[in-house]
């Protein structure tokens, strides 16, 4: 397996350009010059709620102190690198248009954002028994919801009586199913109104000079007609040599879209990296699991 960034060949010069080195640890662009203020976070009135996805080491004094309360969501790691690889195609400051076995690779090179989950995961478990850490793990939360919810509210000092409990449980699972279950979704309450009176209000308007209505499938059909209908009315000048390199630009991206990579829906299941990981793979995880995790006692569901 590829150990250098040389033999990982995983995404465009400008998504690795993104990330910046922190104390050696690899950080995303949104956290540049923004850690010696999270070191030394100022009071806030209680209170309060910060999510973050730091390493340990990088979280303010007070949470190292026991003077503040820690909660660590853990979750299996191959179902974890499916759904980091969707987070990160859908970012639009990371930008990422690698395949998924490119993006795996990475997971296990430790070459994506916040280092190396492997170093990650276990610097947090060696002080899960710390008197304010909760350390819990995403599969239990599947399993035995109800035991997680209370053990967060006794965690945090919260009272409550048996029917609010319920009440809580009752939601989160509403919650969950809506993550994990792609028929789970409420009917009819889609945003922007009906869809039928929002496409019958612009094609009452499609001839007109300002106006230009086009159809998914067509660009299926026929794409390169679709382009050259936007770049005539956008008034883009363009050569046919630039012309056909925009189409081919614009295939790309919708293979990449559409090819039988597509990830699965439902992605807050259990066991969603079993449609995905090809058994090649699989068998690679394992090895860098076993070789990165072996001296560690935390253990993980990896299907329910």
């Amino acid at each position: 397996m590829a150990e250098s960034e040389a033999e990982t060949p995983s995404t465009p010069g400008e998504f690795e350009s993104k990330y910046f080195e922190y104390n050696g640890v690899r950080l995303p662009p949104f956290c540049r010059g923004k850690m010696e203020e999270i070191a030394n976070f100022p009071e806030l009135t209680s209170p309060r709620l910060i999510k973050s996805h730091l390493p340990y080491r990088f979280l303010p004094s007070d949470l190292h102190n026991g003077d503040s309360k820690v909660i660590y969501m853990a979750r299996n790691p191959k179902d974890l690198v499916v759904s980091y690889y969707q987070f990160h195609r859908s970012l639009r400051t990371m930008s990422y248009r690698g395949t998924f076995q490119e993006f795996c690779r990475r997971f296990m090179n430790d070459k994506l954002g916040y280092g190396s989950w492997f170093e990650h995961v276990q610097e947090f478990w060696e002080h899960h028994t710390d008197s304010n850490v909760l350390f819990l793990k995403y599969e239990d939360m599947h399993k035995d919801l109800a035991t997680m919810v209370e053990q967060l509210v006794r965690f945090l000092g919260v009272s409550y009586d048996k029917a609010q409990l319920e009440s809580m449980v009752e939601h989160c699972h509403q919650l969950i199913d809506q993550c994990c279950n792609a028929e789970a979704l409420p009917v009819g309450r889609v945003g922007y109104g009906s869809w039928f009176e929002h496409v019958q209000e612009f094609w009452e308007h499609h001839t007109d000079s300002n106006v230009l209505f086009l159809k998914y499938e067509d660009m299926h059909k026929d794409l390169a007609t679709m382009v050259e209908q936007l770049v005539r009315f956008l008034g883009v000048s363009y050569d046919k040599a630039q012309l056909e390199s925009m189409v081919e630009h614009c295939h790309q991206l919708i293979d990449q879209c559409c090819n039988a990579e597509a990830l699965p829906v439902g992605r807050g299941r259990v066991g969603l990296w079993k449609d995905i990981f090809t058994v090649s793979m699989n068998e690679k995880f394992d090895l860098v699991y076993k070789q990165k995790m072996g001296k560690c006692d935390l253990t993980f569901d990896f299907y329910l």
